[in-house]
């Protein structure tokens, strides 16, 4: 892929926005270790971050590879998942010197969103080296954090240089690599949430960008038989789909072509996780599993008659349900909705008025059925996802994630358009 043309972004759309990307590199392919100190010759007092799996993945060679122009290294030891939390940002910055010019990170998810986090705090570059092709946020402009147990997206800054080796990225973990093709496959759902917004509520959209990234999940869906080989070039095409997406959060100024229900339901299982001390899935993993959970939503509500009645009393009993499910965070989500006002501002009469054109953006994704087929080709059982939550966790995911976010997703429609929306309080 000629990801120069991507980067050089695009300045006519018909969207009216101007799309640009402020990376200044990306490398996909073999030996790309080798070409790092070629990128960082300008930068003199480099802060390498990692943890130590990604630091025996590569970062150890990385860091003999920089040699002398490494200033310090940050190896966080886990035994679990490593949290962007409070603790880990502190343990990053005690690290950063009135002499540090550069911040490397070496890893992906959380290892990426703590070095954009605190790059962005700090005014500082970053880059970013791979040793997973596991999730779309390696060029982003947002860094996803857990701060006071709230899974909050932060606006931060796209990273200068992004290297991925093959070499590395296909000896990455099987869930690793399940977990970026499940974060792939969630775009069908992220997609036709921001379509279904933009009809329902008038949020920026452009199809340009709509276009790339349905390009790129589709290229992906076709590798689902054959990904789980590790074939170099399957591991290509993921990687480079799950970087396009970042771009395209990029370009859009926000992460409307990556997340949607999927995501949010994705979230609450990490929120809850750690709020109750429960375990939960890689992200990408939690992605796939409730892509199917929101597009069997999307079914039912074009299979099934629409409310048109009013709930009496149901935002009261909605407030006692965040606490009992939220706890201690309650409070935050009851303000954020109450600032976004989607509880008061129903458009039910809206929906019912335009149920053909809603309808027909609802039914553009894959099945269920066929997302479930494309999972189990690479291995991803669905039985795994309901023996860990149960249904009524799931039910309760499908009720309350919206709750995490001010965004409108098909969770909305899906209230207030049925009757038996709502599980009771225990």
């Amino acid at each position: 892929m000629d990801f120069r043309r991507l980067l050089n972004g695009k300045a006519d759309c018909s969207c009216h926005k101007e799309h640009i990307c402020a990376i200044q590199r990306v490398e996909i392919g073999r030996n790309m270790l080798e070409k790092i100190p070629e990128f960082c010759d300008i930068y003199h007092h480099i802060l390498i971050v990692a943890d130590k799996n990604t630091f025996a993945a590569c970062g150890e060679r990385v860091y003999k590879i920089l040699g002398r122009k490494v200033e310090t290294l940050l190896c966080y030891e886990s035994d679990g998942f490593l949290v962007p939390d409070e603790k880990a940002v502190a343990r990053l910055e005690k690290k950063i010197t009135g002499q540090t010019d550069f911040i490397l990170g070496v890893g992906s998810g959380v290892i990426n969103d703590l070095c954009k986090f605190c790059s962005f705090e700090k005014k500082l570059p970053y880059g970013i080296v791979m040793t997973a092709p596991s999730m779309d946020g390696y060029a982003s402009s947002a860094a996803a954090m857990l701060m006071g147990n709230m899974k909050i997206t932060y606006p931060a800054q796209v990273p200068q240089m992004i290297f991925g080796d093959l070499d590395v990225l296909k000896n990455a973990p099987d869930d690793l690599i399940r977990a970026g093709f499940g974060d792939i496959i969630g775009k069908y759902s992220a997609l036709c949430d921001w379509k279904l917004a933009h009809f329902v509520r008038g949020e920026y959209f452009c199809p340009w960008i709509y276009q790339l990234v349905m390009e790129a999940v589709e290229r992906v869906a076709c590798i689902s038989e054959t990904l789980m080989q590790k074939g170099e070039e399957e591991i290509r095409l993921l990687t480079e789909a799950l970087i396009v997406v970042g771009i395209a959060m990029a370009y859009a100024g926000n992460s409307r072509p990556a997340s949607g229900a999927e995501h949010h339901l994705a979230h609450y299982f990490e929120v809850t996780g750690l709020l109750n001390g429960e375990k939960y899935m890689l992200h990408g993993m939690d992605v796939a599993y409730a892509t199917i959970e929101v597009q069997r939503i999307r079914e039912a509500l074009v299979q099934r008659p629409w409310a048109t009645g009013n709930l009496v009393g149901a935002y009261q009993q909605w407030k006692e349900n965040l606490k009992r499910v939220y706890g201690k965070i309650a409070d935050e989500m009851i303000e954020l909705q109450e600032k976004a006002g989607f509880y008061t501002e129903n458009e039910r009469a809206f929906y019912i008025e335009h149920r053909d054109e809603i309808e027909k953006i609802l039914m553009e994704p894959p099945v269920a059925q066929e997302i479930l087929q494309l999972l189990r080709q690479t291995g991803m059982a669905y039985t795994e996802f309901l023996h860990l939550y149960g249904e009524r966790k799931i039910k309760e995911a499908i009720c309350f994630a919206k709750d995490l976010k001010d965004r409108y997703t098909v969770l909305w429609p899906n209230q207030f358009l049925w009757e038996d929306g709502y599980v009771d309080a225990e």
